[in-house]
């Protein structure tokens, strides 16, 4: 299932392949992750945990990595170490313990699973998700303002000239 065959270490972030979306969880130890759960979340929903984006709430959960990841794949992501300098991993393990349980505000675009597990780890909260569905969303406008200026222009032009015949 791990792409890499790389045993995840505590304090490590686990990215798992939902199809067109990746669940996140911060490593904990013995096979364990937390994570930030919404209600449609679990590892064998399908299509249905697309629809996390409707849910508010989401809970903090300790669950076994494998529960977790289901039949999907998964691999260790500490994609910003790169820009921030990690916190101390008993830091890590202390935050995301002392939430354990807890109901959370729940947004797709401002705290989200990947939020979570990355404010854990760097103490910031990042998603890559969001700013990769904005920037696509942005395209696609531009891609459609473009399209339909030609549109305008071929079939504007062609109508003046039958009105001018």
């Amino acid at each position: 299932m791990n792409k890499f065959d790389k045993k995840p270490q505590p304090g490590d972030l686990i990215e798992i392949f939902r199809g067109i979306y990746q669940h996140w969880a911060i490593y904990v130890g013995d096979g364990y992750v937390i994570h930030l759960v919404p209600p449609s979340e679990y590892a064998h929903a399908g299509a249905n945990s697309m629809m996390s984006v409707l849910h508010e709430r989401a809970k903090v959960k300790k669950e076994n990595l494998y529960e977790v990841v289901g039949d999907h794949d998964y691999r260790i992501n500490n994609f910003l170490d790169d820009k921030y300098e990690p916190r101390p991993i008993h830091e890590i393990l202390q935050d995301a313990y002392s939430v354990l349980g807890q109901e959370r505000s729940y947004s797709v675009f401002s705290g989200n699973c990947e939020h979570f597990v990355t404010e854990l780890r760097y103490g910031k909260a990042h998603s890559r998700q969001v700013r990769k569905a904005v920037e696509m969303g942005v395209a696609a406008g531009i891609s459609f303002g473009v399209l339909a200026y030609a549109v305008v222009k071929i079939f504007g032009s062609n109508n003046k000239e039958k009105q001018t015949q």
